[in-house]
């Protein structure tokens, strides 16, 4: 917890037990933490000195004191944050910079190939772990470099605030290995959606950096990656992900009978009278004639064809008519 102020864990583990104790030495801090030699917390508490952390007893030497943690690690605080506002006006700088001049930037400098499973592995991790808003990602049932339990960079993101949405191929699904790696992102409050065929393995960093396989880890020669950092290429991948993403279905934990289960959401679906109405306007009947065809009022006609709409999420009939045979509403 303070390593940001350079602690290792028995720096730390010392200064904690020495703000308890109010005033300590070094034998007596070493039989705490059930060191044999004092060496250790003598070299821990030379480091907490220089910080400003503890200080030599003026009343009985030989034993030291916490500062107030309040005002010593506040000052080291502030000095961090300092540091880190000087960090990220350089990286802004840096940007700018590099937007100024990708217009005259080669190819080689917006499209990288990453080769062998430690470099693309750390490729993956790198991409969420320096994502500010959102992560976007396409799963295959088949893995690269990283299975979704050896994620270690998803939780770390996550907890810093990143959004992420997913949609799984439903072929992963049938792997009992990826089950508790899903109960724990939808436990997190991640989006998952489920579609029945994903086109590419992809994932993406604020929609301005993505990563997608060149060679899958079960094909001859070392698994590789592309990343592509701007340009044309990288508007169609977030086009591919928007695109999958609409047709997908949401994946969501199911606690029926006391026990959880991963089911795909229908999500909201036509009644039955709706569907009725969709067939005569398909078969080229007007609003007024399927209202007394099946003896409803003209504006309940009109409310449920804006309704269905709506579910579809087109704006013309015409499209209506498409996505109502795409999603099985209706059959020729």
């Amino acid at each position: 917890m303070l390593g940001f102020v350079g602690l290792d864990d028995v720096s730390e583990e010392v200064y904690r037990l020495l703000v308890g104790l109010g005033s300590a030495s070094v034998d007596e801090l070493s039989g705490k933490l059930g060191l044999h030699h004092g060496d250790l917390v003598a070299g821990s508490l030379d480091v907490l000195e220089e910080l400003g952390l503890v200080a030599q007893s003026s009343l009985e030497p030989g034993r030291y004191v916490a500062a107030p943690p309040a005002v010593a690690l506040g000052a080291l605080l502030s000095q961090r944050r300092h540091e880190l506002t000087q960090a990220e006006r350089s990286v802004e700088i840096l940007a700018q910079e590099y937007r100024r001049n990708a217009v005259g930037l080669s190819l080689g400098d917006l499209i990288e190939v990453v080769t062998g499973a430690a470099a693309v592995r750390h490729r993956f991790e790198q991409l969420q772990l320096g994502a500010e808003h959102e992560v976007l990602a396409l799963v295959t049932s088949s893995p690269i470099a990283v299975s979704g339990d050896e994620n270690g960079a998803e939780p770390i993101a996550v907890a810093r605030g990143v959004d992420y949405r997913v949609v799984l191929e439903r072929a992963a699904l049938d792997d009992p290995g990826n089950a508790v790696a899903l109960f724990t992102a939808l436990d997190r409050d991640e989006e998952i959606r489920v579609a029945d065929r994903v086109p590419t393995k992809l994932i993406m960093a604020d929609r301005s950096l993505a990563m997608l396989p060149l060679r899958p880890l079960n094909a001859p020669g070392e698994p590789s990656a592309l990343i592509v950092r701007a340009g044309g290429m990288l508007e169609a991948l977030t086009g591919l992900f928007d695109s999958v993403w609409e047709s997908a279905l949401p994946l969501r934990v199911s606690e029926a009978s006391g026990k959880r289960a991963l089911v795909r959401d229908a999500g909201e679906q036509p009644e039955d009278v709706d569907l009725q109405i969709l067939s005569l306007l398909l078969v080229g009947m007007t609003d007024v004639s399927v209202a007394k065809q099946l003896d409803l009022g003209l504006r309940t006609v009109q409310r449920r064809v804006k309704r269905l709409m709506d579910l579809a999420e087109v704006t013309t009939r015409m499209q209506l008519g498409w996505h109502a045979y795409e999603r099985g509403w209706v059959s020729r």
